[in-house]
């Protein structure tokens, strides 16, 4: 991933450095775990843990010329730790050491994003409860509805993130396993059991994999990338949303604009909402990335290495986008520029024609079939619309309306209270009403 979308806590999960890191971890904890069955020498784990040390570069240089990065890294801690090393990646294969690491550092980074998550949660809980009474107009396919909160508006990403944690939750969870069973997953090698793998696993904070060919089958893999997919699906519904209600002809929100920002190269005026379009942008990357890990999936008989190449690609890029993605999308949002005026004003553009359901109801209400009640208010409804004639004037003179519904009828109607008289049962019921922290949200 280029330097522009990471993040250096993440990041550093990804380097080669690391990797080898954790190779060694795993392989450390095998040696001692075969040290405690008598499997080989005490005296050997012991040798092989105080010596066990690896340079990139001289692994650089062996797998320049074996073609295979395992066996150079095996090569490597071989050379510093001399003969007690003919114990070190005692019947193992390669998966072995490459998928419980790959585990291991996904669930590095999904401590990271977990966290991301719980501080975007709380960033949009935080302003759908400043905004719980704003009014906003709703709009269904780009147009005029009904009128809402901003709150609710918010109200409706924050569930949505909150179920997008409880699936993280579970695709980390299946994601904890590891397998340490030799060539075909058979525990073949005499130095090899799946009481062993457990007692190995454990050390790592994994689960053995119920059953594993010669590495863990990818769909856990795979719902892991999907999950975080969703995420990022979530992130670009909330930008799209801000991107839309940004529009000059819309004005009822603004990303933050820093002092000495510029928005156009060409236009001084211009303040455009780049950071949801940047995120738009990445969660893309993001979707193909879960594609690919669904690719991944099928494998020829118990192993071939075309999931490889990809997953060197897509854990770090998927993990490093989503976490940047996260931040800055909290940024965002906290920072949002929030509009009440302005959205008054695009709620009265149509001069009160939102009130339409409402009074076709009553109409049904007083004895009129839905299609005559429909056809009388979608008459006046269109001719206020199209002549910029006042609706509510049309409704009280139109003979078939005013007949069946008194002005004391109508002026209740044209109130408008009944748009924001649930609000508060709404937030109650996803724990984002005034009474609770901030933080209680993300809990459970």
């Amino acid at each position: 991933m280029i330097d522009r979308y990471q993040r250096p806590a993440i990041a550093a999960i990804w380097t080669l450095e690391n990797q080898y890191a954790s190779w060694l971890k795993v392989e450390l904890a095998v040696v001692a775990s075969q040290a405690e069955a008598g499997l080989i020498p005490k005296e050997a784990a012991e040798e092989i843990a105080a010596q066990a040390t690896f340079n990139s570069e001289r692994i650089a240089e062996i797998e320049a010329e074996v073609r295979h990065d395992v066996i150079a890294f095996v090569t490597n801690i071989e050379e510093n730790v001399g003969p007690s090393a003919r114990f070190f990646h005692f019947g193992l294969t390669s998966s072995d050491v490459l998928d419980t690491s790959l585990a291991l550092r996904l669930l590095e980074a999904a401590k990271i994003i977990r966290g991301d998550l719980r501080d975007l949660i709380e960033a949009v809980a935080k302003r759908a409860r400043e905004h719980r009474d704003t009014p906003i107009i709703g709009r269904s396919h780009g147009i005029h509805a009904e009128p809402t909160t901003f709150g609710l508006k918010l109200a409706s990403f924050a569930a949505e993130f909150q179920r997008d944690l409880v699936r993280f939750d579970q695709a980390t969870e299946d994601l904890a396993v590891g397998q340490i069973s030799g060539p075909v997953g058979n525990y073949s090698a005499s130095s090899l059991s799946p009481a062993l793998e457990e007692a190995i696993l454990k050390k790592l904070g994994l689960r053995p994999t119920p059953v594993s060919t010669q590495v863990i089958a990818r769909d856990v893999h795979a719902w892991f990338f999907q999950a975080l997919a969703m995420i990022a699906t979530t992130c670009e519904r909330l930008t799209v949303e801000i991107r839309h209600l940004a529009r000059t002809e819309v004005a009822e929100v603004q990303e933050a604009f820093g002092r000495g920002q510029k928005g156009s190269s060409a236009m001084p005026h211009k303040r455009n909402p780049i950071l949801s379009e940047n995120i738009t942008g990445l969660a893309r990357i993001i979707r193909s990335l879960a594609q690919t890990a669904m690719d991944d999936v099928v494998l020829w008989h118990e192993r071939d290495i075309s999931h490889s190449s990809v997953e060197r690609i897509i854990a770090p890029d998927a993990t490093v986008l989503i976490d940047f993605i996260l931040a800055r999308l909290t940024s965002l949002i906290s920072g949002l520029v929030v509009r009440p005026d302005r959205m008054l004003e695009n709620i009265n553009l149509t001069g009160g024609l939102y009130h339409s359901q409402e009074i076709m109801l009553s109409l049904c209400q007083s004895g009129l079939s839905r299609l005559e009640a429909y056809a009388a208010v979608q008459k006046r409804a269109l001719e206020a619309a199209d002549g910029g004639v006042d609706f509510r004037q049309l409704i009280e003179s139109d003979p078939i309306i005013s007949k069946r519904l008194t002005k004391a009828q109508l002026e209740a109607i044209f109130s408008g209270h009944r748009f924001s008289r649930w609000t508060m049962d709404i937030f109650k019921r996803l724990n984002l009403d005034d009474q609770l922290s901030a933080s209680s949200i993300t809990e459970g």
